[in-house]
């Protein structure tokens, strides 16, 4: 049984993503930057590439200031490239108008053809400091208004930050139907756990001992029910797999071995979210972790000494991570987004060992968004208007 209730209960498989560095985050070596992994547009989209070649159903395309790609931009340059993969923008409210972010998503699912997912972020923008609360509502608000737009004729939209009144949905309406692109979310606020509850439909949690990652569960579970709604729960979390635990913890630490703590520190400060309360329990965990790292038998917190966000690792044999996934599919989980040092050699390496082992799914085709061909809208097989 699962740890709550879960939308897709019956599902024996799970959506297993791969993650490309569109923000600066590819090294051989934690904290020792790589020209050749920089993250310019052909390194991620090989990233990209190669998780397609590799089986997995998911791509998240991440959202920050940092060197690297503008999301929806990249999303926009893959969809010609890729055919079966779906991909997950992340989205941070607000940086966009509202209707214009509509459209912009509706151009894009189209281009894909129901391939679009997307990852609601909340986070400060660059140069600005705003408050959590006022953060939450204006992606409240520009959640509920893109609602609109994926399931009504007309905009008509009253809050305390957006306001807009009869404007026609044609030019926004998405190829998937029945709700439009799946909206995944993670925080651990008031807030933030409001805001998932109420409209979303995927939970995104980081690593955490198991305990921690059911008590999250619970939290947001509540919520939900309030709502009369159920979700989906989705991890986040590094890989490092070999054919033996002593090689893949050999790996693991040979990863933070050029490391300086010091530099670390930096590169996790100048996140976006390095003061948000999911980073504060990743460092919770690496507080409890033993001396080599390990807050679990098999997860490893050494990533977070030179990451912000999601920073532990899965480590141990073809067979351990096995188990650790379907204990973790137990739990509730339907939705796994893996990652691995450098990115391109470590998402081959997985899918080959670990991946033909697994049973996937893309989670817009079981919540059946997807039709089976060009749905009658104006960017589809509708009507000129």
């Amino acid at each position: 049984m699962t740890v709550v209730p879960v939308t897709s209960a019956d599902l024996d498989g799970a959506e297993v993503s791969w993650f490309s560095a569109l923000c600066s985050d590819d090294y051989r070596h934690l904290g020792v930057p790589d020209g050749n992994l920089r993250s310019s547009f052909e390194h991620c989209r090989d990233i990209v590439l190669e998780a397609e070649k590799q089986g997995f159903r998911n791509i998240l395309a991440p959202s920050s200031y940092q060197v690297g790609q503008d999301t929806l931009s990249f999303v926009a340059g893959m969809a010609p490239l890729t055919e079966r993969i779906n991909l997950l923008a992340a989205v941070r409210c607000g940086e966009m108008q509202p209707i214009m972010l509509a459209r912009t998503v509706a151009t894009l699912d189209h281009m894909l053809e129901g391939r679009l997912t997307l990852n609601i972020i909340s986070s400060d923008f660059p140069g600005e400091k705003a408050e959590s609360g006022f953060r939450y509502r204006r992606s409240r608000e520009v959640v509920e208004i893109l609602k609109q737009a994926w399931t009504r004729d007309e905009i008509d939209y009253e809050g305390e930050i957006y306001n807009f009144s009869g404007l026609t949905t044609d030019p926004a309406r998405p190829y998937q139907h029945n709700g439009g692109p799946l909206l995944y979310f993670g925080g651990y606020s008031p807030p933030a756990l409001d805001l998932c509850g109420r409209h979303c439909d995927v939970y995104l949690m980081w690593p955490e001992p198991k305990e921690r990652i059911a008590e999250r569960m619970r939290a947001v579970n509540t919520v939900a029910e309030a709502h009369g709604r159920t979700l989906d729960y989705g991890l986040r979390v590094h890989m490092v797999v070999r054919d033996t635990e002593a090689e893949a913890r050999e790996y693991a630490e040979s990863l933070t071995s050029r490391l300086d703590d010091e530099y670390g520190r930096l590169i996790r400060d100048r996140a976006h979210d390095s003061t948000s309360l999911g980073v504060s329990h990743q460092a919770r965990a690496r507080e409890l972790a033993d001396q080599y790292g390990y807050v679990e038998p098999h997860l490893w917190t050494g990533v977070g000494r030179a990451r912000s966000g999601c920073g532990a690792a899965l480590v141990g044999s073809v067979d351990q991570v096995l188990s650790e996934i379907e204990e973790y599919r137990m739990m509730g989980v339907r939705a796994f987004i893996f990652s691995g040092y450098p990115h391109i050699d470590e998402c081959r390496h997985f899918g080959e060992k670990v991946m033909p082992e697994l049973m996937t799914v893309s989670l817009p085709h079981v919540y059946g968004r997807v039709p089976e061909g060009a749905p009658a809208t104006p960017l589809g097989t509708g009507e000129r208007r």
